[in-house]
C-alpha cells in the first residue's frame, strides 16, 4: 500500500493517524518533494473509476493561482493529468493505493471499507 501525501497537511496527518491506529502497513511518498508522475497520476485515474476532478487539489493556492476554477471545464481529462502532474500541490492529497482501490482525498468510512477488503 502507498500513502501518498504531504507532511504538513491536517487532512494527511488525519489519514496516516488513522492507519497508524489500525496496524495498516504502508510505504510513504511526499507528494511535494516526489510527485506522482504523468504516467503514475494516469494509472491511478484509470484504475479508480473516479471523475478527474477527484485528482485536482480544488482549495490549495496554485489552484487559484493559475485561475483553473475556469480553465479545467475546457481542458480534456489527459491535459489535466499532465497538468497536475508537474507540481505535487495540484494533486488531490492524500492518495491511497492499494491492490485494488485508489482513494483520494481523506473520508474514514472510505478507508475503513479499503481496510476491511485488504
Amino acid at each position: 500500500m502507498l500513502f501518498i501525501h504531504y507532511p504538513k497537511c491536517s487532512t494527511c496527518k488525519k489519514a496516516k493517524q488513522f492507519l497508524n491506529d489500525n496496524n495498516i502497513k504502508f510505504e510513504e511518498q511526499d507528494i511535494k518533494l516526489n510527485p506522482p508522475t504523468y504516467e503514475q497520476l494516469k494509472e491511478y485515474y484509470k484504475k479508480s473509476n473516479l471523475p478527474i476532478k477527484r485528482f485536482v487539489n480544488t482549495s490549495g493556492l496554485i489552484y487559484k493561482e493559475l485561475n483553473l476554477k475556469d480553465k479545467l471545464p475546457t481542458m480534456s481529462d489527459d491535459e489535466i493529468l499532465k497538468l497536475i502532474s508537474t507540481n505535487g500541490m495540484l494533486i488531490k492529497r492524500p492518495l491511497l493505493i492499494t491492490d485494488k482501490t485508489i482513494l483520494t482525498g481523506f473520508k474514514e468510512e472510505d478507508y475503513k471499507k479499503t481496510i476491511d477488503n485488504l
